[in-house]
Formats: structure tokens, C-alpha cells, sequence
């Protein structure tokens, strides 16, 4: 109702349109701005207000009437459905001119639960609540030709409960705004935070002191897991498969700042990630790098100083006492944050008896929180002689007294932790690559990006290693003082595997190289954790790699450099972590899908195709109507390519593709690329003279010294063959929620309109509205006349200027990218956001390469 000072109403109970707000594109501001709905259409129908959303549906005969005989039961309920199912936009418009002096107000009789109102582009939330009143004065937002326009987005309640399994009344309780919502995990939840404070008043002077942390509610558990041996751990009840990572320091020079922690924890949520380890031979790093692990859903493994790396071997410390005060010092600092999931004695060893002694009591677990397991009294039948726990410095956290004990590695301390050098990528999916459960630190190679290399070393340092034929045939690399200083990994371990870099050729230069190296960098991170993907729960309960970053510029063991820029293993790793993933099993060549979520998956389908180096499509196949249990990794079928074939291609293409059948949604994307067996991948390297065309669509926005980048890369080469339908021109990804962070939990479906069969997906419908220059878009087309796959294709960011210097690193670092090191094949289009903040005075653009690419190319 719209109401005056001078008692003039009118009643806005005729007129509405209503339509499911995951159906509509638009948001509120461009509805009652620039596109309002005019007419009922397949997405808009006639509204009953006032009513409920159940009456608008019933009235349109989008459900029965839930009245009639059973109909009732054929509808679906909320606690099911999911609240998106009957979020709803209801839009109207109306005629009210302001007169001189008048003073109007928007009141609502009744909204449950809450909503954001629109009025000609202004938008206004309303507080939450049942069938509360609200008044708005909108004397400011009326249009002067007297011509508005209302949208309300309506939600109901955050927790809408659940049917109780017997029927009946009284629910679940869940609609009832006192329980907290809970924190979860990277990839398992929000990471639902609440800010305590606690303020100190001193009677007659008034504040004295006061203090805030962000808190977050969750119960963690963890046991030794009987089926693997491997230590499991449990959040809020549900078991989690751990993939993480170790973590040495930020700054080797402990130049400790909020922005790089910030950077730094993001990049690991980025990956997928769910773990970090804070290794014992680094330091308890600053509140801010807990604080934002608490933001971004990281568990921290923290563990006390003890290893032979910084305390002189088995000896420990020289001061016990002093030890342990810092240790009691590092507990209270720490203990508050709900990302903190356990404490652990020391790396590769445990602390001296009295110390580990210490430990173990001070850091006793409070019934409440002990697994029942690992009690023999149930938490049912709490003894009164049990401590209150404001008397325990941690009672909420396992203590462990070593990284390879009691479920970790052999769980005796045995050193069964590693390898650490470069492996044939088809190993870690082999049974016997590694015997125990948990394996705590697991290492490979970390080359960065030739720009790296030449920012922090001089010319002498900008040489690549000698390779060395040995007798056996496996090469040897000899690499330049300067990057052996610097801990350089080889990409070849003779007499076991054979140069990864090779495989693509000799390299000519150090960007020749350096490329090379970020294929081999993708493979090997990829391959390692879709292997532990693989023996899911059946033989490992999680696995930590060694090592996600470097404290200086090193050159192992890193999925970013100390610059902030991220390897290509950085997104092979991203790809395989993914909560719900497909892959291949190089070794079975099984596709796999993978579910770490608690949701069975279902009505989902996979397209397997493959592409040769000649464009065409010599194998396609879908697998339809499949069926994921929850937590599981289920082989669906084996790949017929290459052995179906007489003549296979010696170096080839694989695409996997999963998707929810009822829209055609994208899940998950594997893209490899494989060669024959024995084989390499030299013919890559004629490849590199395809010119494959290219048509990048980007829409930017600028807030202070922040863009953020919006763009589609689109393969625009058409297949040669005549196959049937296929997924691969629409990439319709689900989409993700939050800031510029991936939580597979929160998937929201994209529905397009109806254009043909499938439908039109959700970027096409964006570059289509790219593509007119009017609105801010930029296209750059990049011509060739070749069809094939665009290869590993690289965004970065650089300063635009052309005076640049030998060495002189033009990069802006960090870059948050949505996607990198990707490929694309005939008629794909990949949707790619960039987040970055630049230097006052600079200009950035943004560049792109690629494998068969020659040089740079400015796309923004």
C-alpha cells in the first residue's frame, strides 16, 4: 500500500507478476529500471497478493490443488526443495504522482520471512521476521512522471525445517532464528561467522577496554579410521576427505602483512583445499592468517616447534620451561578460532617425555568433545567428578604428538611420509604407491613462470639445466648454481622416471622451458591428488601436499611463487579437488566421478569426447541417468579410446564433461591431454603452428584502486566431423556464490531460455549482451584459419607500458582468476574471472598465450 500525508492510498493488491528467482537473469535494479517484465510470459505469471507463493503457483497450475484428494503429496516441500525452490520476485507497477510538499511511504501489511525491495532501481532490505509489518519512505524514489516500478524479492526462513519422518505436526524445529548457523569446512558449507565482543567498564569512567573475534560454531572430531588405518576426521558429523597442504611461512623475512595473508589463504581456498598445515619448522603464524582461514573454511593442522630441522635433532629444546610458556601462550592465542583442528607435538618426531607429557595433559580433550570411540563412558553419562571446562586450556582440539603417529603415515613414527620427487603421473593411482592411510607430506616440482625467474635472478641465473644422457636412458638435469642454491626441483628421477619436460621437446630458451615445465606442473598435481581421489575412504583418509608455497624464491614444492603468482599446477590441483569431480584413472582408464559432498547426486549425465591434433572427433560417447551416493568414488565406465581404434592418434585430446541432466548444468570439467603408450609428446611441438581463432568478450568494473574482469574465451574453429548433439559449445557452468570463493555447497542451477533442445546457456546469453559496445564490452578477436583445440591457454595481468627493460617484471601480482592454463576445443567457450587491485597512476592489461599462440596478445 502506498500511503500519503494527505491520507492518499492506494492498495497494490492487483497487477502482480511473479516468477522463481532462479529463472530470472535480471536483478531487482534492472527490473524496476531498464527491463521491467510487462506481460505474463514462461517465467512470469499473474500473482496472488496478497498470498503466498503455494497460491500463486496453485492459481497458475504449476501444482495441483493441494486440497484435492491426494494432490498435496505431489508437491514438493520446502525442506527438500531447498529455499531457492520458493524464493520468488513479485512485480507490479503503479501511478502515483507526487505533489508539492507530500511525504510518501511503502507500507507491507505482512512479509514472511524477509525480502529486498526495489523501487524504480532503489533498493531496500527488509529485516526478517514473521508476517511482520514494514513502512518505507520512498518520498525520494518516486518517479516525477508518476509512472513506478516495484519488484520485492521474497525468501523464506533460513531454516525452514523438515517434515517429520512419521508426518504429523510440530516439524523439526529448525525455523526457530536461536540455533547458529554452523561453520563448515572449504567445499563442505558457509563458513558461518559471529562477532563476540567483550567490553570492559570501569564504574564513573566508562570504557576501559573491550575486545572482538569472529567466532564460529562447529564440532570437530577425529579417529583412527578402522578400514584404512588412516586418521579421519568429522566436522559437525560428517566425515571429511582431507586434501591439503603444508604451509612453512609467509615471509621468510616475516614481513607478516594482513593483504598477503588475505591473498595467500584465498589462493588455498581457490585450490580446494580443506587443510593447511603449519609445519613445525616454521612459527604459529599471525591471528590474521587464523582469522582469514576462519573466513575462507582452511583447518589448520598446528604444530609446536619440534624437528630436526630447527632444534639441534632429537635433543628438543634447551628450555623446557621457556618452551612450554610459549607453547601455553601460542594455545590461548590460537584456541577461539574454529578453524584450529588440532595440535601436534612436532615434525617427524615427538617432543621430549616431559614436554610431550605436558602437552598431553594440558591439552586433554573434555568428554563432551571425545569421538566415543576413544572413550569408554558414553557422552550420555557425564561423571560429576569431570572437570568444567573453563579449566582446560584446550579441551575442544585432539592432541597428536608427532606428524607420523597415531594415524598418520605408518602411525609408529616410522619416516613413511614422501616421496618427494617428480613420479610418472599413472603411479599415484597404482595400490602400492603408498601403504598407509594418511599421508602427511607428499612433494613434487614447483617451477614458476620465466617472468619469475628473470624478477629475482640475474642473467646468469636465467640458463636452463643441462640434460645428461645416461646409460639407461633416463636423463639427468644439471641445473645452474644459482637455481640449485635455490632448491631446484628436477623434472626427471633416473632410473625411475623420465624427463617431463623433455616429453614436449628440447626446450630452446628459458621460456621454452619454463613453459614446459608448467604442462608437467599441471599433470603431476593433478594426477596426484585425482589418484588419492581414486582410493577415497576405501585406502586413504587424506593426504597433505608438500608444499603449497615458499617463505623465499624457491624453486620446488609450490602451487604460487613468493611473488604471488601461481603455477599451472595451481589449477591442476584446483581441477582435481574439486568437492564433486570427474577424471580418468590412468590406470584402470575408468572414468571416475568422485562425491566428497553429503548430497547423493542424481539425474546427472557424462560426455566423453575425444579431439586429435587434426580437430576432429574421432570418439564421443554420454553416459546418462547416474546415480552418486554421498562420499563415495564410483568408476562408471572404461574408456574405449585408444584401443578401440586401428590406427589411435599417438598424441590426443580428452574432454570429460558432467552435468545435471534436467538442464545441462556443468558440474565438472577434465580436460587431458595423453599420448600412447611408451610414447611422448614431441608432436606437440609442430602443433605450436596452428592457428586456431580466437573471440574474447570482457566487461570490466573499477571500484577504487579494485577491477574486477568478466570474460568469455571462445574456441570459434567448428568440428569437422558430423557427430551428433554435444555438450561442449554451451560450458553452462553451475554457478558459484560468494566472494569470487568456490563452495560447491551452495550450487545454484543457471536456467537460460528456451532456444532448441538444450536450450541457450548461460554465457552465450552473456556474450551476447557483451557483445554490444554500448554497454561497456570489449571484443578482441584473434584470427587464424586452423580448426582445432586452443592450448593451454594463460591470462596475466601487466602494467600497460612499452619502455620495458631486460628482466624488468611488468606483471600486477596477486591475481585471483577464476580459471587459468586452460583449453578450449572447437566452438567451447570458457568463462574466466580476474580480481585484482593495481598501483595509483597504472593501467593494466591483460594478456593472453597460449601453446599454439605466437607471442602475446592484448585482450584487455
Amino acid at each position: 500500500m502506498v500511503e500519503t500525508t494527505q491520507t492518499r492510498k492506494i492498495i497494490l493488491d492487483s497487477g502482480w507478476l511473479a516468477a522463481r528467482s532462479t529463472e530470472v537473469e535480471l536483478d531487482g535494479t534492472q527490473l524496476t529500471t531498464t527491463h521491467p517484465p510487462t506481460d505474463p510470459t514462461a517465467r512470469w505469471m499473474e500473482a496472488v497478493v496478497p498470498g503466498t507463493v503455494l497460491g500463486t503457483l496453485v492459481k497458475n497450475k504449476v501444482v495441483p490443488d493441494p486440497f484435492y484428494g491426494l494432490k498435496n503429496k505431489a508437491i514438493i516441500d520446502i525442506g527438500k526443495s531447498g529455499r531457492d525452490h520458493y524464493t520468488f520476485w513479485f512485480f507490479t507497477t503503479f501511478q502515483f504522482k507526487l505533489s508539492e510538499n507530500q511525504h510518501t511511504d511503502l507500507n507491507f501489511r505482512a512479509i514472511n520471512y524477509s525480502a529486498e525491495v526495489y523501487l524504480n532501481g532503489h533498493k531496500f532490505v527488509l529485516p526478517k521476521g514473521m508476517f511482520r509489518r514494514h513502512s518505507l519512505d520512498v518520498t525520494d524514489f518516486l518517479h516525477p512522471d508518476g509512472q513506478n516500478f516495484l519488484a520485492v524479492l521474497v525468501y523464506p526462513p533460513d531454516h525452514p525445517g523438515k517434515i517429520p519422518r512419521s508426518g504429523g505436526q510440530g516439524g523439526d524445529h529448525e525455523i526457530y532464528l536461536y540455533k547458529p548457523h554452523l561453520w563448515w569446512p572449504n567445499g563442505m558449507g558457509e563458513q558461518s561467522l559471529y562477532n563476540v565482543t567483550i567490553t570492559v567498564e570501569v564504574n564513573g569512567y566508562g570504557e576501559s577496554d573491550s575486545w572482538s573475534h569472529l567466532h564460529g560454531f562447529r564440532k570437530i572430531e577425529s579417529y583412527i579410521d578402522s578400514a584404512t588405518g588412516g586418521r579421519l576426521f568429522k566436522v559437525n558429523g560428517q566425515p571429511i576427505f582431507i586434501r591439503g597442504g603444508n604451509w612453512i611461512l609467509s615471509d621468510g623475512l616475516l614481513r607478516l602483512s594482513e593483504a598477503r595473508y588475505r591473498t595467500e589463504i584465498k589462493y588455498h581456498a581457490d585450490l580446494n583445499l580443506n587443510m593447511i598445515r603449519c609445519w613445525g619448522g616454521g612459527l604459529a603464524e599471525r591471528p590474521e592468517f587464523y582469522r582469514y582461514c576462519d573466513i575462507y573454511g582452511l583447518l589448520v593442522w598446528q604444530e609446536f616447534w619440534i624437528t630436526g630441522d630447527v632444534d639441534g635433532g632429537s635433543n628438543g629444546p634447551l628450555d623446557h620451561d621457556l618452551f612450554m610458556l610459549c607453547a601455553r601462550d601460542t594455545v590461548k592465542l590460537l584456541r577461539n578460532h574454529p578453524s584450529l583442528a588440532l595440535w601436534v607435538g612436532g615434525n617427524e618426531q615427538v617432543p621430549p617425555d616431559d614436554i610431550n607429557t605436558a602437552l598431553k595433559t594440558e591439552l586433554e580433550l573434555h568428554p563432551h568433545h571425545k569421538n566415543v570411540n576413544e572413550t569408554e563412558n558414553s557422552v550420555h553419562n557425564l561423571s560429576a567428578s569431570w572437570k568444567d571446562p573453563s579449566e582446560y586450556l584446550d579441551s575442544t582440539r585432539i592432541y597428536i604428538q608427532g606428524s607420523l603417529w597415531d594415524g598418520f603415515a605408518d602411525g609408529q613414527g616410522g619416516f613413511t611420509d614422501g616421496p618427494y620427487k617428480i613420479q610418472n603421473p599413472e603411479s599415484f593411482f597404482k595400490d602400492d604407491f603408498y601403504s598407509y592411510g594418511f599421508n602427511p607430506e607428499v612433494g613434487s616440482v614447483g617451477m614458476p613462470v620465466a617472468a619469475t625467474i628473470r624478477a629475482t635472478m640475474p642473467p646468469e641465473g636465467w640458463t636452463i639445466p643441462i640434460f645428461k644422457k645416461l646409460s639407461d636412458s633416463y636423463i639427468e638435469e644439471t641445473p645452474n648454481p644459482i637455481w640449485e642454491y635455490h632448491k631446484y626441483h628436477p623434472y626427471s628421477n633416473p632410473g625411475e622416471v623420465h624427463d617431463q619436460i623433455l616429453l614436449y621437446g628440447v626446450p630452446k630458451d628459458l621460456d621454452d622451458f619454463c613453459l614446459q615445465a608448467q604442462l608437467a606442473n599441471y599433470i603431476q598435481y593433478r594426477a596426484l591428488l585425482e589418484g588419492w581421489n581414486s582410493h577415497m575412504w576405501k585406502k586413504y583418509t587424506g593426504v597433505l601436499i608438500w608444499k603449497t608455497q615458499n617463505p623465499w624464491t624457491g624453486l620446488r614444492g609450490q602451487f604460487y611463487d613468493h611473488l604471488l603468482d601461481q603455477t599451472a599446477g595451481f589449477y591442476g590441483c584446483r581441477c582435481a579437488a574439486e568437492p564433486i569431480h570427474v577424471q580418468l584413472n590412468l590406470v584402470t582408464y575408468f572414468i571416475e566421478i568422485i562425491n566428497t559432498t553429503s548430497e547423493e547426486l542424481s539425474d546427472i549425465a557424462i560426455e566423453v569426447s575425444v579431439w586429435d591434433l587434426e580437430g576432429t572427433c574421432p570418439y564421443q560417447e554420454v553416459h546418462e541417468n547416474l546415480s552418486i551416493p554421498r562420499k563415495k568414488t564410483v568408476p562408471i565406465t572404461q574408456m574405449k579410446y585408444p584401443k578401440s581404434k586401428n590406427h589411435p592418434k599417438p598424441v590426443y585430446f580428452l574432454l570429460l564433461k558432467l552435468y545435471n541432466m534436467s538442464d545441462h548444468s556443468i558440474i565438472s570439467r577434465n580436460f587431458y591431454w595423453l599420448h600412447l603408450a611408451g610414447g611422448d609428446y614431441k608432436l606437440l611441438e609442430p602443433y605450436r603452428k596452428k592457428r586456431i581463432p580466437l573471440k574474447v568478450t570482457s566487461k570490466t568494473s573499477i571500484e577504487g584502486s579494485t577491477y574486477e574482469i568478466e570474460m568469455q574465451v571462445q574456441n570459434t574453429s567448428k568440428k569437422l566431423d558430423s557427430r551428433g548433439s554435444s555438450l561442449n559449445y554451451k560450458n553452462n557452468f553451475i554457478a558459484r556464490h560468494g566472494d569470487g570463493d568456490f563452495d560447491m555447497t551452495s550450487l545454484k542451477h543457471v536456467h537460460s531460455r528456451s532456444e532448441g533442445k538444450g536450450g541457450s546457456s548461460l554465457f552465450q546469453r552473456i556474450f551476447r549482451n557483451f557483445s554490444r559496445e554500448s554497454d561497456g564490452s570489449r571484443v578482441v578477436e584473434i584470427n587464424g584459419d586452423d580448426v582445432g583445440v586452443a592450448f593451454f591457454l594463460h591470462l596475466s595481468v601487466h602494467v600497460s607500458k612499452t619502455d620495458y627493460k631486460e628482466g624488468e617484471d611488468s606483471r600486477i601480482l596477486p591475481v585471483h582468476y577464476s580459471d587459468n592454463y586452460f583449453s578450449l576445443v572447437p566452438g567451447e567457450v570458457m568463462p574466466i574471472n580476474l580480481s585484482f587491485d593495481v598501483p595509483p597512476g597504472v593501467t593494466p592489461t591483460v594478456l593472453l598465450k597460449g601453446w599454439n599462440y605466437n607471442g602475446e596478445h592484448a585482450v584487455i
